[in-house]
């Protein structure tokens, strides 16, 4: 027993090496940065574009179909100079080698993280556990295309015979944000497939979607890696008995499947093993849409434009892994947030996108970014002494003007603002989208620069208005500018440019998470909440509760007298 122990040590000793630990703050160039914050945290932006004409050409990155401009922002040569100082110094390049080599950079669950392995050209050779994956997932992939095609070409019908024309995606987390969130994106290139999304346990949530749905035509995918999830396991009961309504147990078959590595609870719901599409351990749920999690989205838009938004992925995962720091997107874009974050105090992001189809990538990036980087433990098991996670919100453009602008403008917080924008329109109508865009464009402008008491006086004196109600007015009309932001702008909406758009903003999530010195691919911190909910839920069935601080027995004891 002792002689195991040994080797057990040995070995999670071994998988601690997968990535280095250093706290940022111990690195000369954290010293560097923060004697350098002193001096350009009262810097002016504006004022830098006036003194070099040739700003915007040096601080931006153009690649493929995205341009990159991140000269807004409160940073100068310098600054960049020292914050690829500190990526070096905590040494970004091996792990960035560790994350596409397979290694157990999920360390707290020994595990590799491997997503970028799902979008990988199939003559690539990626190792876990010293086998080559990338055949299994192109195995994979061929079953999801053959599914996909079947079910939208109407070969495979339902328990009457009848096509089909709905999909419902039972899941929650990871196994809904991101199909969700790339259906809505891609909706210009659906089929005639309606695609639903059941994720809440609140019943009227699954009952809202039922209510609309002929079940002699609907798909249900219930995605659930153990299949144990309670809430997609409720709903998916629920649902079942809803269809059992009109059909027999042996119709289940037929209009269900599943994406789940528990065959055995699977194939006792009713699903056919030969229906179940696996997952693996090495890709976390939050990073899974590349996997056979993104079924509903091959069946939404194609498993040719499913294929699409994978290599649009891949083509970002090059850049990411092979261009050299400073002319890396994800890399740059990491360290202009770890400036915000951990000189300026900045603790949230807006992401804001200028295009209705985009309007779930800031719930999607939520999950993404706050679920991997909300830790408060380093790499090395201590708590950090400094800030991680930026909080990220937003809505998309021209919307969020009119909705919480005000606060980014004249509020009293420094919000960071990344900016994301199309050059064509996919309806072509130049009228609507030159306005659109007309706003995107200005409204990076006014946050650099603001305006002015002289600008407002200008106002003033062209309308004729009075000395004293000027006076008055003059101080509320003022915009400080100098606010921070990144543009991106792309040339089209298509699956290729999203692959590449979701795909940069993991790695920058990664980039961030190494700095940190934190692991960004567990997620313990959602699991207290889920063991309290079971036990209070057999007091809630039983009626009878049990000890807990006197306002949680409160709140029982007045829910449970209805």
């Amino acid at each position: 027993m002792h002689f195991t122990n040994n080797i057990v040590n040995c070995h999670y000793k071994n998988n601690l090496m997968a990535l280095n630990t250093i706290n940022p703050t111990e690195t000369k160039a954290w010293l560097k940065l923060q004697l350098h914050f002193e001096t350009m945290k009262s810097n002016s932006i504006k004022e830098m574009f006036q003194n070099d004409t040739e700003r915007a050409e040096k601080f931006h990155i153009q690649w493929n179909d995205f341009l990159v401009d991140f000269s807004k922002n409160n940073i100068n040569q310098q600054t960049l100079d020292l914050l690829l100082e500190l990526a070096e110094e905590v040494k970004l390049n091996d792990a960035i080698s560790s994350y596409f080599n397979g290694e157990e950079i999920n360390q707290t669950e020994s595990r590799a993280v491997l997503h970028t392995a799902l979008r990988a050209p199939q003559s690539a050779s990626v190792s876990v556990a010293n086998k080559n994956v990338i055949p299994e997932i192109y195995e994979v992939k061929k079953n999801i295309q053959q599914f996909s095609n079947e079910i939208i070409s109407g070969k495979r019908k339902g328990f009457t015979n009848k096509s089909f024309t709905d999909v419902v995606n039972i899941g929650i987390g990871g196994s809904d944000l991101g199909p969700a969130m790339v259906v809505e994106a891609l909706q210009f290139y659906k089929n005639h497939l309606n695609v639903h999304f059941v994720s809440n346990i609140d019943g009227d949530h699954v009952n809202e979607i039922i209510k609309k749905l002929n079940p002699e035509t609907t798909l249900f995918v219930i995605v659930s890696k153990t299949f144990t999830t309670q809430e997609t396991l409720t709903n998916s009961e629920t649902i079942r008995n809803w269809f059992l309504k009109s059909a027999s147990q042996q119709d289940i078959a037929k209009h269900f499947v599943a994406v789940s590595t528990n065959i055995e609870k699977v194939t006792n719901f009713g699903i056919e093993a030969t229906s179940i599409f696996p997952m693996w351990d090495w890709v976390g749920g939050r990073f899974s849409l590349w996997s056979a999690v993104g079924l509903s989205i091959s069946l939404a838009v194609g498993y040719d434009n499913f294929d699409k938004l994978l290599k649009g992925a891949n083509q970002m995962d090059e850049h990411f892994k092979n261009e050299s720091s400073n002319k890396n997107i994800p890399v740059i874009l990491a360290l202009i947030s770890i400036w915000y974050n951990n000189f300026f105090g900045a603790e949230t992001e807006a992401i804001i996108p200028y295009t209705q189809y985009l309007q779930k990538l800031a719930p999607y990036l939520q999950q993404g970014i706050m679920e991997s980087n909300g830790k408060s433990i380093g790499r090395d098991g201590k708590t950090v002494n400094y800030q991680t996670g930026t909080i990220i919100w937003g809505e998309p453009g021209s919307n969020s003007q009119h909705a919480f602008f005000q606060l980014i403008h004249q509020g009293t917080k420094l919000i960071p603002t990344d900016f994301i924008g199309f050059v064509k329109p996919l309806y072509g109508n130049e009228d609507h989208h030159n306005k659109l865009m007309s706003n995107f464009f200005a409204q990076t402008e006014a946050l650099l620069n603001g305006k002015s008491a002289a600008q407002v006086q200008a106002e003033f004196d062209k309308q004729g208005l009075e000395k004293p109600k000027a006076d008055y007015l003059k101080p509320f009309k003022v915009f400080s500018g100098n606010k921070p932001t990144n543009t991106i702008l792309i040339k089209q909406l298509t699956p290729e440019t999203l692959g590449s758009l979701v795909a940069m903003y993991e790695h920058k999530i990664f980039v961030q998470g190494i700095i940190w010195n934190i692991f960004s691919y567990d997620q313990w911190g959602v699991e207290l909440g889920k063991q309290l909910a079971n036990s209070i839920l057999s007091e809630i069935e039983s009626k009878t509760v049990n000890h807990h601080d006197s306002s949680t027995e409160f709140l029982l004891k007045y829910f449970l007298k209805k």
